[in-house]
Order: C-alpha cells, then sequence, then structure tokens
C-alpha cells in the first residue's frame, strides 16, 4: 500500500494541482464577467436616471420662457397629467410669497440660488419618502416642481429585473438614501462585493448613484469547474497509463537484456563447471593407461598389441581432453575481461529495484533502501556485470522472503565505504542459511531451493572476483540472511 501510495502520490498532487490552477482560472474569468456585466447594468441605469433628470430641468426652463399667461389659466398645472413623476408645480410672482407657506423659506432660499446660478436648485429633500423639490428662478415667475424621486425610475427600459436581480442600487444625497432596488446583499463578509458610485448628470439634482454587488460561493460556476476537474482527470490518466506502458516496455527491455547476458554468464559457468567435472576422470583414464602400459612392458606375451592398444587410449583421452578445454574457450562467458569504468553503487541499485519493481509489489516487499543518507559511492567494476549481481542478490531476497508472511516481510540495502572498498549489503528476514550450507553456497549447482540451478550465487561470485571484489554470505540476526558486495572504489582515499 504504501509503494503504490509512494508510486501514485505525485500523479494525485500533479491533478489537485492542476485542477486548482484551473478551478481558479475559471473562477476570476467568471467574476471578471460578472463585473463587466455589473458595471454595464449598472451604467445604463445611471444613463437612464441622468435622462429623467435632465428632462426636469428641460421642464423647468421651459417653463421659465413661457409668456405670461392671463386670466386664470395656467398651462403648468397640465404637467402632473403628462409626468406622472411630478406631484406638484408651484408658480410665484416675485411680487408675491410661494403658495407652499410652510416650506416658503427653503423655496426662496433656493430660488436665490438658482438666480445666482443660473439654474435649477434642489429647494428640499427627502430620499427617505422618495420626494424632493426643484426650483427655478425666473422672471417674471418662478417656478417649483414637486418630484416623485421612485416614480422617475424607468423601469420600461431599465437593465435589470428589480425584484430578482442580486444588484444592490440606491439613490444617495447629503446622508439621505432611496433604495431603488434591495439586490442580495447580505452582511457576511464572505465572497466577493463589487462596488460602483456615479454621480447623475445634472448639476440641479446631484444624486449618486450607489450599485453594490455580491457573489457568494454558490454562484461560481462549479460545474465548469467540475467538468475541468474530470478532463484534467482524463488527461493525467491518459498521460499515466501511457508512462506506465513505456515504463514497462523498458522494463522488459532491460530486463530481456539481462536475462539473455545471465543465460550467457551461465552458460559460460555451466561450461567450466563441466570442464572441470570432466577434466578429472579423463585425467585418471590418462593415468591408468600410462600405468597399464607401464605394467604391460613387464608382461612377455602379446606386448605390441598391448603397447599400441594403450597408446591408442591415451591419445583418446588427451584428445578429449583437447576437445573439452577448446569448448570452454568457445563458450567463454561474455564480458569476461570487458573493461570497467567507474559507476555510482546507489544508481545501480536504484536501476535495479526498478527492474524489479512488479516482484516487489507481487510479494507485497518494500524495500527500505536510502540513496541519500551516503554521499554517491562510486565503484570500479563492469556495468553489466555489476547489474547482474545486484539482481541475482534481489532475487535470492525475494524468494527467500516467500517463506515468511506476506506482513513480516523485510528486505534491507545499503551502501557504504569501507577502506579501499564500496560496500552493498542485501538483507533479508527469511529464515536465513542453514549452517551445513553456509560453507558450499557459492558452489555451482548447489542450490537449498527445490528445483534451482544452484549457478546464481556461483555466478555472481564468479563475476565479483572477475572485477577485483569479493561476494560473501552469513546468516543476519534475529533471523535472515546478509549478503556482502565489495568491489573496488574508483577514487579511493589517498593514504595519509
Amino acid at each position: 500500500m504504501k509503494q503504490w501510495l509512494r508510486t501514485q502520490g505525485g500523479w494525485w498532487l500533479a491533478w489537485l494541482a492542476l485542477t486548482a490552477v484551473g478551478a481558479v482560472w475559471i473562477a476570476r474569468a467568471e467574476l471578471a464577467q460578472m463585473q463587466q456585466d455589473f458595471e454595464t447594468d449598472v451604467r445604463i441605469a445611471h444613463r437612464l436616471m441622468s435622462q429623467q433628470m435632465v428632462q426636469y430641468d428641460a421642464v423647468l426652463a421651459t417653463l421659465a420662457l413661457l409668456e405670461p399667461s392671463t386670466g386664470a389659466d395656467h398651462p403648468e398645472q397640465r404637467l402632473p397629467s403628462v409626468y406622472s413623476s411630478i406631484l406638484r408645480v408651484q408658480r410665484r410672482d416675485r411680487d408675491q410669497p410661494w403658495p407652499d407657506s410652510a416650506r416658503a423659506g427653503a423655496l426662496e432660499a433656493a430660488e436665490a440660488r438658482s438666480r445666482s446660478l443660473q439654474r435649477a436648485e434642489l429647494a428640499a429633500l427627502d430620499l427617505a419618502h422618495g420626494r424632493y423639490t426643484l426650483v427655478i428662478g425666473a422672471t417674471p415667475f418662478s417656478y417649483a416642481l414637486d418630484i416623485d424621486l421612485a416614480g422617475s425610475v424607468p423601469w420600461r427600459d431599465w437593465p435589470m429585473n428589480p425584484q430578482r436581480s442580486p444588484v444592490r442600487l440606491s439613490l444617495q444625497r447629503d446622508g439621505q438614501q432611496l433604495v431603488l432596488q434591495p439586490g442580495a446583499i447580505s452582511p457576511s463578509t464572505n465572497g466577493w462585493r463589487f462596488g460602483l458610485t456615479k454621480a447623475l448628470a445634472s448639476p440641479s439634482q446631484p444624486f449618486d448613484l450607489v450599485a453594490e454587488r455580491q457573489v457568494v460561493w454558490g454562484e461560481l460556476p462549479w460545474r465548469g469547474i467540475a467538468g475541468g476537474a474530470a478532463a484534467m482527470a482524463l488527461l493525467l490518466a491518459g498521460l499515466w497509463t501511457a508512462q506506465r506502458q513505456r515504463v514497462a516496455r523498458r522494463r522488459a527491455e532491460e530486463l530481456l537484456r539481462l536475462g539473455q547476458v545471465a543465460r550467457l554468464n551461465a552458460l559460460g559457468e555451466l561450461s567450466a563447471g563441466l570442464a572441470h567435472e570432466l577434466n578429472q576422470p579423463l585425467t585418471a583414464v590418462l593415468a591408468n593407461t600410462q600405468a597399464a602400459r607401464r605394467l604391460l612392458d613387464d608382461d612377455p606375451p602379446d606386448l605390441d598389441t598391448a603397447r599400441d592398444a594403450m597408446g591408442r587410449a591415451a591419445e583418446q583421452a588427451r584428445s578429449a581432453a583437447g576437445v573439452v578445454g577448446r569448448l570452454r574457450r568457445v563458450i567463454e562467458r561474455p564480458g569476461a575481461g570487458s573493461e570497467t569504468k567507474p559507476l555510482v553503487l546507489q544508481d545501480v541499485v536504484r536501476s535495479a529495484m526498478h527492474l524489479l519493481a512488479p516482484e516487489f509489489a507481487k510479494r507485497g516487499v518494500a524495500a527500505q533502501f536510502d540513496a541519500s543518507a551516503q554521499a554517491p559511492v562510486r565503484v570500479q567494476a563492469e556495468d553489466v556485470a555489476l547489474e547482474q549481481i545486484v539482481h541475482n542478490l534481489l532475487m535470492n531476497a525475494l524468494q527467500a522472503l516467500d517463506l515468511v508472511p506476506a506482513a513480516e516481510r523485510r528486505l534491507v540495502l545499503s551502501v557504504d565505504r569501507k577502506g579501499q572498498e564500496g560496500v552493498l549489503t542485501v538483507t533479508d528476514n527469511g529464515r536465513g542459511i542453514a549452517p551445513e550450507a553456509l560453507p558450499r553456497l557459492f558452489e555451482p549447482f548447489f542450490s537449498t531451493r527445490e528445483g534451482g540451478l544452484g549457478l546464481g550465487l556461483s555466478l555472481s561470485e564468479t563475476l565479483a572476483s572477475g572485477m577485483g571484489g569479493s561476494l560473501s554470505a552469513a546468516n543476519a540476526s534475529p533471523r535472515g540472511a546478509c549478503f556482502t558486495l565489495l568491489l573496488p572504489l574508483a577514487d579511493p582515499p589517498s593514504s595519509p
């Protein structure tokens, strides 16, 4: 399980990182679009309200230009029937007081400002009830309009639905405000807030149109984010599958190459063993025939025939020995005598563990090897031979652990320096090596495993010796076996 987590962890982290980046990008794009829509709607609302305010200015300016009417006809009194937002129109002759005596002082002050500024002026403001009065001072009459501000909103052309829109809009002036649409603003600080304040384009009615928009988490495009996460997962799954196939193909190629070399090396070891086994009886035949020849020299009967027959037997024995010798020279171990070169022992171990990763996973063995615990140990060795030794030691340890319950299996590798040599130790907690088998462990054709050829450790010991190193075995404590490979350092420390 730990091995699986280590293998998959990087991909999961990559998916999480890419999903997070994608989610942030999608959310930012959506928020930018929301803000753009918000500002567009507010600008449209501002333009409509400004047009309405400017229209009141135009109405007052038109009234101020009218010729004085005679009699009781007051055409300005027809304005409320034309403009529903104009509640009342007042007219004052400059020699007469304002009809609304309760607000006469405010109306007179606004009239004076209007005459001074040559424009309409606010006389009274009651935004809480959506009312205000606009005055223009003129000759011979001054006029005042009582305006329903809430009724001035051109809802027919309004860019937002005032009941459902999340945008809060209000008109503000001198600490007073009139809410045009409530929006969806909560006191919570969660989410994002947009704000925009624009003064209406009428100097006589300087109201601020204040807009607010709160975006909560639920408004984010979660479907798009989920879709992006799914697409990213599919993309990474494809890349992961392709990488696994590529790694599996490379591992198979490396194992095939190593297997071919191992078989050829085993054949060389086998030929050497056969030559050793056959040379002994052939030597004995040669010695016996020579002895028989000497004995026959003392026997009077048919000396010449016996002497010739034994001579031919001796020649045949020598010929057989020569054939075996030639066979051994022809089927020589590949790589024997190959040039050695500096190799980092930790890299070779990592490569072998990578090749055997499926075997580790199948047996449920998590090898303990910390390559960074020791500085790189560079040994002088032949690369293929060293790979085969490490491969054989790891396979030997895995096979020994087959006899141990899965939950108890332990395999520890370590790399170190010892004097002029680099040291690799492979320790398992299997059943160990029987005392009677320990002295013969590296003999050709000796195996403690049923069905084993007994050539793996023998070949490994031969390869190590050929590179100027050694391979030894011992029992570990409290149980198991420990194999130690010594190889000459490529950069031995100088003697003091």
